[in-house]
């Protein structure tokens, strides 16, 4: 589809499902984004955890089964959130940086959202929604060498000793980031995280983010409003969840607070992890859902969650991040909850992914979306309507050199690796590049501990027989007709984002096929063997 017809259903459509909402048809919407979270850790998808509003979302909106992600780690998905887009498609300066428009594209921290405002916070403003944003962000755009110098002298070093002088700079750091959000798009922006967490200010803080989710509900309860709140839960290790709970209660994104916030009871939340039987490696969980809870319990407050879409949902899975394995990888926890339409205790077996919520966004807002936005999406809508409805015969991945189709009942994952990387494997510092190849941006990474084929540059997994992607039949002639099938999928899509060639699928200058790619994986399955199985 291209861009003006993509603009013109969109914006037809909106009015089409006007009677949906109360105040000019739109409905409130709130994405409460969480980090690195595996499916089964729910309560809900039959997880050991305690995770009771979780279990009320299932209760009282749609449970989905079939929902995934295009990226495995935090930018390049969080990136799509956003925008609707996928990674590959991004024309960031830091993307195009690494990977100039004509090359084959090589997605994972390079990505960043663009200064042109193409994405969810400014359509929709433009639509009349008041768009916010709290929490974790990661995807900012930056010009080549600029990465150590963006805030000047208010940069603030990582894994250093505290000081009240570097306390002052986090604080004022924290200001200017809110204003880079808004001067990209969002209306609104407050109680933000750059980054992953590091020392001096490590330490997660829900009471912090979900203050300032509180405060936008309150102060836009009578307009639509679009929330991104983007929870620093679950990313690990588990053991700093608990460290947090107990010991950092003043530690927050903009540095170290005078007093306590006291949302959150945290001394109730280990008493109820305990008499739970559980331990405090699951102390994170009930904490994050904790904190949603507090907004649930807002917006029953203020009388308006019957017309406000809540959708609970994972950046990517922890246990397989940065592979495009299926289990603990992309495939993601996911519940929608939206009263008004969506039947309570629905379930979803459909095939959806994240590129899916912007345009259903921008459809349920009758938004009217610039000519050149390119989105990858498709509406979620019909899904809504009906839980039997699925709006993918297939969902697409991609990390580093790894791309990857998946079906209901089969997964195939293609590992094809630029003439430059094959280079630097057979070059003098080649132990380097093989802890990158199996490092986060890789395509590897993770899943290397769990998958015998996770070495193979072609990867075919029955899911219905095979449900954890152990036995690889790339290989066997009675697949030969179904690896076809899939391979030709994946061509499609390749084509289909614009000038990027991959591998032998798109040939083009730079890249290289099954066999070369094959001879980099043989080495570095040797190299995974010879220095043992220590996880990223």
């Amino acid at each position: 589809m291209n861009a003006l017809a993509g603009t013109l259903i969109f914006f037809l459509c909106g009015f089409a499902f006007s009677s949906f909402g109360a105040k000019d048809g739109k409905p409130n919407i709130i994405v409460f984004l969480v980090d690195d979270y595996d499916k089964p850790e729910t309560s809900p998808y039959g997880g050991k955890v305690l995770t009771p509003n979780l279990d009320r979302l299932a209760k009282e909106g749609m449970l989905c089964h079939n929902a995934h992600v295009t990226s495995t780690v935090c930018t390049p998905s969080r990136y799509t959130f956003l925008t609707g887009r996928y990674a590959s498609s991004s024309h960031s300066k830091t993307f195009l940086a690494q990977c100039p428009e004509g090359t084959q594209a090589l997605p994972a921290f390079n990505v960043g959202l663009e200064s042109d405002r193409m994405n969810v916070g400014k359509v929709l403003a433009d639509a009349g929604y008041a768009t916010g944003f709290v929490g974790k962000y990661h995807v900012h755009d930056m010009d080549h060498g600029q990465e150590d110098s963006l805030f000047g002298d208010l940069e603030v070093p990582k894994n250093v000793e505290y000081s009240d002088e570097l306390n002052r700079r986090k604080f004022k750091l924290e200001k200017l980031q809110r204003e880079l959000i808004r001067k990209n798009g969002f209306t609104w922006a407050r109680n933000v995280y750059w980054g992953n967490l590091k020392s001096p200010f490590k330490g997660h803080n829900p009471d912090w983010t979900t203050k300032a989710a509180l405060e936008f509900i309150e102060e836009h309860k009578d307009e639509p409003f679009y929330l991104h709140c983007c929870s620093t839960l679950l990313h690990g290790p588990n053991g700093e969840w608990f460290k947090s709970l107990m010991e950092k209660e003043l530690v927050t994104g903009e540095g170290y607070l005078g007093k306590p916030l006291g949302l959150i009871d945290r001394e109730s939340v280990w008493k109820r992890i305990q008499k739970a039987g559980l331990t405090e490696a699951e102390a994170g969980y009930l904490w994050m859902d904790d904190s949603l809870g507090l907004i649930l319990d807002k917006l029953d407050a203020l009388k308006i969650a019957d017309n406000t879409i809540v959708v609970f949902v994972s950046d990517h899975g922890s246990e397989r991040k940065g592979s495009l394995i299926k289990t603990r990888g992309t495939e993601i926890p996911c519940l929608i909850r939206w009263p008004k339409v969506i039947p309570a205790g629905s379930v979803s077996l459909g095939l959806f992914q994240n590129t899916d919520f912007v345009p259903t966004w921008f459809e349920l807002a009758g938004a009217k979306v610039p000519e050149d936005y390119r989105i990858d999406g498709k509406s979620l809508l019909p899904m809504f309507r009906d839980p039997r409805v699925s709006v993918r015969e297939f969902v697409y991945a991609e990390q580093g050199p790894g791309r990857s189709i998946k079906t209901k009942d089969w997964e195939y994952v293609s590992l094809r690796f630029t003439d430059e990387q094959i280079a630097s494997a057979n070059g003098k510092r080649s132990e380097r590049a093989f802890k990158s190849f199996l490092g986060l941006s890789g395509g590897i990474s993770r899943a290397k501990d769990f998958h015998p084929g996770t070495f193979s540059a072609d990867q075919l997994y029955n899911l219905v027989e095979d449900p954890d992607s152990q036995n690889n039949l790339a290989g066997e002639r009675a697949q030969a007709g179904q690896l076809r099938k899939m391979k030709r999928r994946l061509t499609a899509m390749v084509r289909n984002l614009g000038d990027r060639p991959y591998g032998d699928f798109v040939p083009g200058e730079g890249t290289s096929d099954a066999t070369a790619s094959q001879k980099v994986l043989d080495k570095l399955s040797a190299y995974h063997r010879a220095t043992g199985k220590s996880r990223n």
